[in-house]
């Protein structure tokens, strides 16, 4: 797996990644605790509120921001990004208003919608060959992975000399700090693109498109929603789950979030030898089948389990999450790969980020709204739901036997001309 870093270009970019997602993940922490301070018991609402902002800006903005950057050199759109989020991490210690959340945290996450699309797309250019692209691509659900169990447990003894409000000062940090590894970085261009589109719609809606001729991208979008589920219920509820129904310290939220993590990681740590064995669509829909009995799970010990006896059972029903979302994420963006040309995969990435957002825009109201109208258990139940119709959706469409080859990649032209009936078939 290490392989991937021998590229000199790739190494410092996944150095900017990590350190990024470390101030991140101290930036999780925080806001948790912040929510916890101005709203008690209504945390859970604001943090979904929060979150629904979150990925509104991610939606709504990303395809268009793509669209518009598209023709831009990549580094100095990459550095502009990180600079904006740094600007709006350092004003988070100085909130004392909900509105005021949601308002940094629109703005910060506009700019996190233009760096990571961006990112992620440079990724194939810069590792051609595609089993060093599997690896990288461990690599980075490793770096998600280690934002969600080294920054956690960061944050927990931090928080023992320290204030939360301290703990933003170290997401500035990671943001200027992924900055400068960018600049530098002899960041690739893409290939010459082709005659210019006057229509912006066209560019904007061009991976959408994308996705719509591919049978396996289409079964991508009922697997966002899978793992939709699990993510809103570990983010927005686990804050109010140990601060107010279990009454455990502050540092045990961490606790909670890395056993997560640490599931997701050591699913990341084996899947290019079981993708090898098994591929794409076993390893995603193995998944995808665990994560509804995992929530089940979840909603009865909220409904049932004593105070006493509640934790070990969450601890590690949150790890049997975080390894199922990640065999589900990780193979990914192999998907999109195959399905996009060197000019498209600006469009084609975009287009995975704003739709698998979009399921979060569900699964974050229900996780906040409904858990603190009718108490976690409810949410937790109402989120089993979300996931068995998105895995449902997935094994219905994901077709058994395809073909795909390196021609199946979708141009702009075909996006545009190809009947949707005439869907590219795949492998796997």
């Amino acid at each position: 797996m290490l392989t991937a870093l021998r590229n000199r270009v790739f190494a410092r970019m996944f150095g900017a990644q990590i350190v990024a997602l470390a101030g991140t993940g101290l930036l999780t922490i925080a806001l948790g605790l912040l929510a916890y301070d101005l709203a008690g018991s209504h945390a859970g609402a604001v943090l979904g509120t929060a979150l629904t902002i979150k990925m509104l800006a991610y939606v709504g903005l990303a395809p268009v921001i793509t669209a518009l950057v598209a023709r831009l050199p990549k580094k100095p759109v990459l550095i502009g990004a990180d600079l904006v989020r740094a600007a709006m991490a350092l004003c988070l210690p100085f909130i004392t208003e909900t509105w005021q959340i949601y308002a940094v945290i629109f703005l910060l996450q506009s700019a996190s919608a233009t760096f990571t699309p961006a990112f992620q797309s440079l990724i194939p250019l810069i590792l051609k060959d595609p089993r060093d692209y599997t690896y990288a691509l461990s690599l980075s659900r490793l770096a998600y992975d280690m934002e969600a169990l080294v920054s956690p447990a960061a944050a927990a003894m931090l928080l023992t000399v320290m204030s939360y409000h301290e703990l933003f000062i170290g997401t500035v940090a990671g943001f200027l700090i992924s900055a400068t590894l960018v600049a530098v970085t002899a960041v690739p261009r893409p290939g010459a693109p082709g005659e210019p589109r006057p229509s912006l719609w066209h560019r904007t809606t061009l991976g959408t498109r994308i996705f719509w001729r591919h049978r396996r991208l289409r079964s991508l979008l009922a697997l966002n929603l899978a793992v939709a589920a699990p993510t809103a219920l570990v983010l927005v509820n686990t804050v109010v789950y140990v601060r107010d129904v279990l009454h455990r310290p502050g540092s045990d939220l961490a606790v909670a979030l890395a056993c997560f993590g640490a599931g997701s990681m050591a699913v990341a740590l084996t899947v290019p030898r079981i993708l090898d064995r098994f591929g794409d669509r076993a390893v995603m829909l193995t998944g995808a089948a665990l994560i509804p009995p995992a929530l089940a799970g979840a909603a009865a010990v909220m409904f049932l389990a004593s105070e006493g006896a509640a934790w070990w059972p969450l601890l590690g029903l949150w790890v049997v999450l975080g390894a199922a979302t990640s065999a589900v994420t990780t193979p990914s963006s192999r998907l999109l790969r195959e399905a996009a040309t060197e000019n498209t995969l600006p469009y084609v990435f975009t287009a995975q980020f704003s739709l698998s957002h979009a399921c979060y825009l569900l699964s974050y109201p229900v996780a906040g709204w409904i858990g603190a109208a009718a108490g976690l258990g409810w949410a937790a139940a109402a989120l089993t739901i979300l996931a068995i119709l998105g895995s449902a959706g997935a094994f219905l469409s994901w077709p058994r036997k395809t073909a795909s080859g390196p021609g199946d990649a979708v141009t702009e032209e075909q996006a545009i001309e190809q009947p949707a009936e005439q869907s590219v078939q795949r492998r796997h």
